[in-house]
C-alpha cells in the first residue's frame, strides 16, 4: 500500500468516521501513522474526543497514531502573508501598499482556498519522515478532485510565467546602451528563482499524488451517493489518479428474523433497495468494493471505531515513498 492514503467522498458519507477507523488500523499493526484533516468541520478532534491543531499530536490511548487538522482560514492567511513579505523584499516602498490592498483582496477569491490547502497538504506529505502512513480525511469530493487537479495545472502555468520572464530580461539586457547596466540579469534573479521553487514543489506534488498516493471513495448506498462517486472515478482518472477502491458506509443493519412489525417491513425494503444500489456499484464501477460497513446506533468513536476498522478490507502495510 502506498505511504499516502485519501479518503474522499460526497459531503455526509462518513469519510472523517473511515479515516480515523483506518488510520486506527494501520497504528494498533504497528505503523506509525498520521491522520490529517482538510475538512473545515474539523471533526476528526470529534471522533477521538480530543482536541487536535496544526501541528501533529498523538491520540490518546492509540500507540503509533498521532493527528491534526487543517484550518483552511489560516492557512489562507498565512498563504498570503508569505506572499506579502516576498513581494515586500522586491519591489519599491511604493508598491507595498497597492500589494497589501490586492492580497486583502484575494482573500476572498475563488481559489485562494484550494491553493492554500493545497501547498499545507503537499507540505505535510513532504514532511512525513517520522510515519510510514498519512491518511488524508478530505473535503467532500469538488474540493478534493479541484485540489488534487491543480499540479498539472500550475506547472504549465509557472512554466508560462517563467518563459514571459526570461523574454522580460533578455530584452531588458539588450536595451542596455553603453556604460547603462541592466538592473537584473538572468543568473540570479530572484522571481525566476521563485519561479523555479514553485515549479519544483508542483513537480514533486504530481508525481507524489500519482505514485505515492492511493484513493478510496466512500459512499452510502443510495442513487445520489453512488451518481457523484462514478462521476468522481470519472474525474479522477482524467487527472491519471486512479481509485484503488469504494468503501459503503451507513448500510441498514438487518431486523430478527422474527420480527414483522411496521419498522421490521421497513428495514427489509431499505436493505433490498441498498442492496440493488451495492448490485449497481459492483457491476458498473470499476474500482472494488472493499467494505460494507452497517450503521450504528451510538456515535462511532472509542471501541466502535475499532469495530469499523476491523471490517475495513484495505492493506496496513506501506511502502516508502518514491518522492521525497
Amino acid at each position: 500500500m502506498e505511504p499516502f492514503v485519501f479518503f474522499g467522498g460526497k459531503g455526509g458519507v462518513g469519510k472523517t468516521t473511515v479515516s480515523c477507523a483506518y488510520a486506527r488500523k494501520c497504528a494498533d499493526a504497528g505503523v506509525d501513522t498520521l491522520v490529517v484533516s482538510t475538512d473545515p468541520a474539523h471533526s476528526v478532534s470529534d471522533v477521538f474526543d480530543q482536541q487536535f491543531g496544526d501541528s501533529p499530536e498523538p491520540v490518546d490511548g492509540v500507540d503509533g497514531l498521532h493527528a491534526l487538522e487543517i484550518d483552511p482560514d489560516d492557512e489562507v492567511t498565512a498563504h498570503l502573508d508569505e506572499i506579502r513579505n516576498r513581494l515586500s523584499d522586491q519591489v519599491s516602498a511604493s508598491m507595498v501598499n497597492e500589494i497589501n490592498k490586492q492580497l486583502e483582496m484575494a482573500h476572498q477569491t475563488p481559489g485562494a482556498y484550494e491553493s492554500a490547502l493545497f501547498d499545507r497538504f503537499v507540505e505535510v506529505m513532504r514532511e512525513s519522515d517520522p510515519y510510514d502512513r498519512v491518511v488524508f480525511d478530505t473535503a467532500p469530493t469538488g474540493s478534493t478532485l479541484r485540489l488534487l487537479g491543480l499540479p498539472e495545472f500550475l506547472e504549465d502555468w509557472v512554466d508560462r510565467l517563467m518563459h514571459k520572464r526570461r523574454q522580460s530580461i533578455d530584452l531588458f539586457e539588450k536595451a542596455a546602451i553603453g556604460n547603462n547596466e541592466p538592473r537584473r540579469v538572468m543568473e540570479g534573479d530572484p522571481v525566476l528563482e521563485r519561479l523555479q521553487e514553485r515549479k519544483e514543489f508542483f513537480e514533486y506534488a504530481g508525481s507524489a499524488l500519482r505514485e505515492d498516493a492511493a484513493f478510496f471513495l466512500v459512499l452510502n448506498p443510495d442513487q445520489l451517493s453512488v451518481n457523484e462517486t462514478a462521476r468522481a472515478i470519472d474525474d479522477m482518472d482524467a487527472e491519471g489518479l486512479g481509485v484503488s477502491g469504494l468503501i459503503a458506509n451507513k448500510l441498514t443493519p438487518p431486523p430478527d428474523d422474527d420480527e414483522n412489525g411496521r419498522g421490521a417491513r421497513y428495514l427489509r425494503d431499505r436493505i433490498d433497495t441498498e442492496t440493488d444500489r451495492l448490485d449497481q456499484v459492483r457491476e458498473s464501477l470499476d474500482p472494488p468494493l472493499l467494505a460494507e460497513i452497517e450503521t450504528r446506533t451510538e456515535e462511532i468513536r472509542g471501541d466502535l471505531l475499532a469495530d469499523v476498522a476491523a471490517e475495513l478490507d484495505v492493506a496496513v502495510d506501506a511502502e516508502a515513498p518514491s518522492f521525497v
